[in-house]
């Protein structure tokens, strides 16, 4: 960082170097409230100070975690009190584990379904579909069978 940059603070094509991201990231970031609005120079250039850095590099890690930018906010608003935000993050990660559990429940689902079906096929009692269509069988009151 260069004297000044020191003493005006971080424009955000720095910012943006220093954390590793874009400056349409900064810019989204601070429009969803995650970064605070900062300072202004003179000129109207944007000057963050170095705490911005470590606050992205947060946020960067919350999303490795594939938590939403709502509940990272979350993390930012309690972390921004001075309070640790443990108790919270462990509930939200809590969570988190939850939804992929189920997520992952029903992924191997999907996939026992494909793997069904992709060793019944070729079969010698598969039709050949009519032009344009490819789906399962008719349920009966498509082929004029009682619906009840």
């Amino acid at each position: 960082m260069t004297a000044t940059t020191a003493s005006t603070g971080l424009r955000v094509a720095d910012l943006a170097a220093a954390a590793g991201v874009s400056t349409d990231t900064i810019r989204y970031y601070e429009k969803a409230g995650l970064l605070p609005p900062p300072a202004r120079t003179a000129s109207g250039y944007r000057s963050y100070d170095t705490t911005a850095v470590d606050r992205l590099h947060f946020i960067q890690g919350a999303q490795r975690l594939d938590l939403r930018l709502k509940q990272i906010g979350d993390l930012l608003a309690v972390r921004d009190t001075g309070t640790c935000p443990c108790e919270p993050a462990e509930a939200m990660l809590q969570r988190r584990l939850a939804e992929i559990d189920t997520e992952m429940a029903r992924l191997a689902a999907l996939r026992a379904e494909l793997t069904a079906m992709a060793e019944a096929l070729p079969s010698p009692a598969c039709p050949d579909p009519a032009p344009g269509t490819w789906r399962p069988p008719a349920p009966d009151t498509e082929r004029g069978g009682d619906p009840s």
